[in-house]
């Protein structure tokens, strides 16, 4: 059964909507703390390149666009004018507030769902574009939500994504297997060695993607795929 909606409005732009089914990775204090560093923790990469990355990825967006896990609001500023409907999905409270104030910033209109990504509450086949940066590696049950992001798409739909994965470097691997759990905690759920991609084409998704180093972040999370996926 699908969830159910109650929609409040914040000052005309910012269409906000809570969903009776809700999930986050983690709560408590942590949680709050890491949306207050969650920006600051990430300056130094977004200026080596994430930035532009962004912007280059997002720019390819159109129609009908849901983003997952939208975080404080890093990819807003880099939609194209034009959009059918932006729809920003983040099951954290302490995330939306930050994404609230960074839509009001830059005077961009968007509806916030407070759902998880393995629950959308949208329509089969209502989405032409799901946008997903560094969220594959965080949520809870990745094929359900790969299984969600299939769902709401339209049949000439994509994904365009930005995701860390697992290393090809068999030490660098290691790294990450070793390193799992504490980055995981520090990180609130994070899976460093999520082998995204696999799992993108295990799910029935055909994927373009090329590999980048995130410079500016600790080494187990170097390892990045940019592309786009069809189903």
């Amino acid at each position: 059964m699908r969830a159910r909606c109650a929609r409040f409005y914040l000052s005309g732009m910012t269409d906000i909507t809570n969903t009776t089914q809700q999930a986050s990775p983690q709560s408590g204090g942590w949680v709050r703390i890491f949306a207050l560093l969650y920006d600051p923790f990430l300056w130094l990469s977004e200026i080596a390149g994430m930035r532009s990355r962004r912007s280059a990825l997002v720019s390819n967006a159109r129609g009908r666009v849901v983003e997952i896990g939208a975080g404080t609001g890093l990819n807003v500023a880099h939609y194209p004018d034009g959009l059918t409907e932006l729809v920003l999905t983040e099951p954290d409270a302490a995330m939306r507030q930050k994404l609230v104030r960074r839509l009001q910033r830059h005077k961009r209109a968007a509806q916030i769902v407070a759902a998880p990504a393995e629950c959308l509450p949208l329509p089969d086949a209502s989405v032409d574009t799901v946008v997903s940066t560094l969220v594959l590696c965080t949520v809870t049950d990745a094929e359900r939500t790969l299984s969600e992001i299939a769902r709401v798409l339209r049949p000439d739909g994509q994904l365009l994504f930005i995701e860390h994965v697992r290393a090809s470097s068999r030490f660098l691997a290691k790294c990450q297997d070793y390193l799992f759990e504490p980055w995981r905690r520090f990180a609130c759920g994070c899976c460093c060695n999520r082998p995204t991609v696999e799992l993108m084409r295990a799910c029935g998704f055909e994927v373009v993607a090329d590999e980048f180093i995130w410079r500016g972040m600790p080494t187990i999370v170097h390892p990045l795929v940019v592309g786009r996926a069809s189903r």
